[in-house]
């Protein structure tokens, strides 16, 4: 039966070292891209005002930039919002103008600049405050949440296996981090919601595999840890490709139906997911099986109850 077993087995582990160097190589392209690039941090974080502006046509976003530099706006960013005619205009914060006479100031500009009836959509306001407050508060989120999952998992399966959760969440953290650095995609709280999310997905599918590891190792006495963890993570293969496939596809739809409002969000997920189904399958196995994971890690110690030397030596 076991021979058969091992004979079904996809040999995971054979290419762990190709997976490590791999891993390596992603999270330290993403931490030198975000030690250089950094973050383009959204309004959320760095406060300023924004204004989103409807033109009865296509908007010629260079003009429109040399329009805003030309009027003493040279730190405005200035972007398309879902098509062609929607444009955001991003301004650092000014303290001495408030946001409504800024955003009629703008849009005063810009028709006399177009000579078209260009419509105000909406103008919001973050002060620096609660920028920086939104930026702290969001990082020790992730920092708590992590040190939570650590503790839960030391707990309920072995410190080994902790220390492989948290490293695989830390891993799908700091691409998605990396990718949005290396992009330039704007990181806003609907992205970190999104990242949130991904630490509870990734770690939903590293329960899954170590309770399967666990169960094994109590099961199966003749195999080695290795093999046993690919035994393990063959069995639960299909159950996460078809939770990772059913989540991309609502993903999907988010992605390119939901909107300028909710494509940050959506490129987090669908990203997450991918590093989250991969750091699930290598990253958190491989951590506990370089720790020396075994079976007496996992198999619960009997304990003799008192007198059961003396039964046992009665006629």
């Amino acid at each position: 039966m076991e021979l058969f077993r091992l004979k079904n087995t996809v040999n995971f582990m054979s290419y762990r070292k190709i997976a490590m160097v791999f891993s390596a190589l992603l999270m330290i392209a993403s931490v030198v891209s975000l030690a250089t690039n950094k973050l383009n941090f959204g309004l959320d974080f760095t406060g300023g005002t924004l204004i989103e502006v409807g033109f009865p046509q296509a908007a010629d976003l260079e003009m429109l930039r040399g329009v805003m530099s030309e009027n003493g706006f040279d730190d405005a960013k200035v972007q398309f919002y879902g098509s062609s005619r929607d444009v955001v205009i991003r301004l650092g914060l000014r303290d001495d103008v408030k946001a409504e006479m800024l955003g009629n100031e703008v849009l005063d500009i810009l028709q006399n600049a177009t000579g078209d009836a260009v419509d105000m959509r909406r103008i919001e306001f973050v002060g620096a405050s609660v920028g920086d407050e939104l930026a702290e508060q969001g990082g020790l989120a992730m920092l708590t949440a992590l040190i939570c999952i650590l503790i839960y998992v030391a707990f309920r399966f072995e410190w080994r296996f902790a220390v492989g959760s948290v490293v695989a969440l830390f891993h799908d953290v700091l691409l998605t981090l990396g990718l949005f650095s290396v992009l330039q995609l704007e990181f806003d709280l609907t992205v970190l919601a999104a990242i949130l999310a991904v630490i509870g997905y990734s770690l939903n599918d590293t329960i899954v595999v170590s309770d399967r590891i666990r169960e094994n190792f109590r099961k199966i006495r003749e195999s080695n840890a290795e093999e046993i963890i690919n035994i393990s993570l063959t069995q639960t293969l299909s159950r996460t490709f078809i939770t990772s496939i059913t989540t991309l596809l609502v993903l999907a739809a988010l992605f390119f139906q939901g909107g300028a409002l909710i494509h940050g969000f959506a490129t987090a997920l669908l990203f997450g997911v991918f590093v989250g189904t991969y750091s699930s399958i290598y990253v958190a196995s491989l951590v506990a099986l370089s720790l020396g994971i075994s079976k007496e890690d996992l198999i619960p110690e009997v304990i003799e109850k008192e007198g059961a030397d003396q039964e046992a030596m009665m006629p």
